[in-house]
């Protein structure tokens, strides 16, 4: 093989076999020199496979892509090629645009896979991402904010430091950790059981400035509901119609308490979970509030105590 020193190609630069009978091939088109339109001098069209860097990584039979990029191996400067990145683009001296790496068009849509350890992006003010589905498999490391808009699927381990924004609906299928506070301004809807240390709420005082106001919920061993009212005037307690489907009637519990006057109250009866009738055993007229306790029956009784060291899933206690 001749060997050939610097050189200098003022028009236009081909490595190509061209067409049957020494036809030129696309360039003419794509790079000028057809239809009398002379060609881009400093172009350069290379037919391919085309090879830049070591060959190590391409071992034989055949060419493994159209352009394949090796790592860097010069023998003769072996300094100056030493720790390069295999492939740099930079815009230094010009303002950056949305297109300065283009991988395919929405005519000449391509498909794209990475096999890398690592993939840092850095500086960037938006990254957008237009898609119908977006899959992350293994670990995935968000530093800053995200903006996700559309449906969003994570199967594995997601870890997200900083502020995250997600317009649109997300599915997790697993468990979900969250480290920290975690604040929700909207609707939050839970299929299951939610667990915690306590149950409170926390709001702004409505008679103290510059004050908040917190209650905490009461804690008991059942899935109970309560129904409360006054019963003046008459003796018979109507309990709401869909307390039939939602409670079990043996376990309904009444507290009575008399306003204005003494008043011997007792439960005469309870008749199938619908109404009450108290009586005044002393003779006189009824005026009382009422406190109704039952136990609801459209879910499993709740296991007080287990064995274990971590909360149990609801469907796997009170079954």
């Amino acid at each position: 093989m001749a060997g050939l020193g610097n050189c200098i190609i003022g028009g236009q630069f081909q490595v190509t076999a061209g067409l049957p009978g020494g036809k030129p091939g696309l360039p003419a088109a794509v790079l000028g020199g057809g239809a009398g339109t002379p060609p881009i001098n400093g172009s350069a069209w290379i037919e391919g496979p085309m090879l830049i860097g070591s060959p190590i990584s391409y071992p034989l039979p055949r060419p493994a892509a159209t352009l394949m990029i090796g790592r860097t191996k010069n023998y003769l400067a072996p300094e100056a090629a030493s720790g390069l990145p295999m492939v740099m683009i930079t815009s230094r001296g010009f303002a950056p645009t949305p297109t300065d790496l283009l991988i395919g068009d929405p005519s000449g849509i391509v498909g794209m896979t990475i096999n890398s350890s690592t993939i840092s992006i850095f500086n960037a003010k938006t990254i957008s991402i237009v898609s119908k589905n977006v899959t992350a498999v293994s670990k995935l490391n968000w530093i800053g904010k995200v903006n996700v808009v559309g449906k969003t699927s994570f199967k594995g381990k997601s870890t997200t430091t900083g502020k995250k924004t997600i317009n649109g609906k997300t599915t997790i299928n697993g468990a979900l950790t969250v480290n920290g506070a975690c604040k929700i301004n909207g609707f939050l809807k839970f299929t299951g059981s939610i667990v915690g240390t306590t149950k409170k709420f926390d709001i702004p005082h409505p008679t103290k400035e510059n004050h908040r106001l917190a209650h905490s919920c009461i804690e008991g061993p059942e899935n109970g509901v309560y129904y409360r009212g006054r019963l003046s005037g008459k003796n018979v307690i109507e309990l709401p119609d869909y307390w039939q489907g939602l409670i079990d009637p043996e376990s309904i519990t009444v507290n009575l308490t008399p306003h204005r006057t003494y008043q011997e109250l007792f439960v005469k009866s309870i008749e199938w979970g619908t109404k009450i009738t108290v009586l005044n055993n002393s003779g006189g007229p009824i005026d009382c509030s009422y406190t109704v306790f039952a136990k609801r029956k459209d879910i499993a009784d709740l296991i007080v105590e287990y064995e274990g060291n971590e909360p149990k899933e609801w469907s796997t206690v009170g079954k």
